[in-house]
């Protein structure tokens, strides 16, 4: 079984490039945070421009020489939010849509968390208060509106606000609240919703098994697989952590899925047969407080971010088949990281940017620079031999790269 899964991620991972790609929704257009785009090289001596899009976390989507992303302006930077389209070469505006929203700052300094996605002309957003919005990608008209809140029936947001990402599956927009919500992408009509959990912070992502197009999310109760087609539950695999707060993306490897999350509560890997999950492995060794590992070749790489446990803080690359840890490094705080190339793009969380090869045996950046002040959770983006950083205060920077 080892020697398959080590076969299928170093094929996934390694034979496709393409000498520029877009990134058009949350994690990449592989949906793993890894990007096959050659033909740059690891240079950040140029700052191509630097805006500020509001205070928040959403990272950004790049199609079509445009940049979107979202932040919370204002008087008091939280008494609206904001989605911005930007040029790619230059950084400048090209429109916005700004509408009343909450901050949600919650412990941290709040504002949006998902990631917009950009499909077929069209881009989808959803707020820090549960507002999905389906916009013209070219003019920013916003096409229609769903609330969530209202949908799943919530008094208030969830004790993080709203923070999963829109998926795109064929003709439908499937989104995080309590229930997992698929809308006709078109016209922002519910075509189903999955039984209810407690609320989430995770994206959901889609895969192939078998003859079925199945979901795959992580809720609060544990990691849950949905029928992409109906929304029904096909199965729950307990994957509790302290808080009640689960926040990232479960990783699929083909009969295989990785989850990491934070507050202690490590990662496991799982074998899912159509029906139920069989437990490979599960320690600490690698918990992902908010942002995701990638899986390079037969390797996951991430970010341990639990300040409270002995090793935290530190970058991790563990084996993905056995969860064998290789290597453990600190310096990048509760930061993030991207691939690309057979390089691994780490952005720490006090804005060190840093770019080195992919290895089991350590990381040993080729280049790095200071390309922000202030937080850092957002996870680097490369696209077109630009890499896109933001910080929580919403100041967006664009390195571009030499090719």
């Amino acid at each position: 079984m080892w020697r398959r899964v080590m076969i299928c991620m170093t094929c996934a991972a390694w034979i496709f490039s393409a000498p520029a790609e877009d990134w058009p929704n949350w994690r990449g257009p592989h949906h793993d945070g890894v990007s096959r785009e050659a033909g740059w090289k690891a240079d950040l001596g140029r700052r191509a421009w630097r805006v500020n899009v509001g205070v928040g976390f959403s990272s950004v989507a790049v199609s079509k020489g445009r940049v979107y992303t979202m932040g919370c302006t204002g008087k008091r930077a939280g008494n609206q939010e904001t989605v911005i389209c930007l040029d790619a070469a230059t950084g400048r505006e090209v429109w916005k849509d700004t509408y009343p929203a909450q901050l949600v700052d919650n412990l941290h300094e709040g504002g949006p968390a998902a990631t917009p996605t950009v499909e077929d002309g069209r881009v989808f957003t959803l707020g820090k208060d549960g507002r999905l919005n389906c916009y013209d990608a070219a003019t920013g008209k916003r096409h229609w509106t769903a609330n969530l809140m209202e949908r799943a029936a919530m008094a208030r947001p969830p004790e993080w606000g709203f923070a999963g990402s829109p998926l795109i599956v064929g003709d439908h927009v499937v989104v995080e609240a309590s229930a997992t919500f698929a809308f006709d992408k078109k016209t922002g009509r519910e075509v189903w919703r999955s039984q209810a959990f407690q609320p989430a912070y995770g994206s959901p992502v889609a895969f192939q098994h078998g003859a079925r197009l199945l979901l795959c999310t992580l809720k609060t109760e544990g990691l849950v697989i949905l029928d992409a087609a109906t929304g029904k539950t096909v199965a729950v695999q307990d994957w509790r952590t302290s808080f009640r707060t689960n926040s990232t993306t479960p990783v699929v490897a083909g009969a295989h899925i990785f989850v990491s999350t934070g507050y202690g509560r490590g990662c496991g890997f799982f074998e899912f047969d159509g029906r139920e999950f069989k437990q490979v492995y599960a320690h600490k060794g690698m918990s992902n407080h908010m942002n995701n590992s990638v899986v390079v070749g037969p390797h996951v790489f991430g970010i341990d971010g639990n300040a409270h446990m002995p090793g935290a803080k530190e970058l991790v690359c563990m084996e993905l088949a056995t969860g064998k840890v290789q290597w453990r490094q600190g310096g990048f705080g509760c930061g993030s990281l991207t691939a690309a190339a057979g390089q691994l793009v780490v952005l720490g969380e006090q804005g060190k940017l840093s770019i080195g090869p992919v290895s089991p045996k350590g990381f040993a950046a080729t280049v790095s620079a200071q390309v922000l002040e202030g937080r850092c959770w957002t996870a680097p983006v490369l696209s077109h031999a630009r890499i896109y950083c933001r910080n929580a205060a919403g100041d967006l920077v664009c390195m571009e790269l030499a090719r």
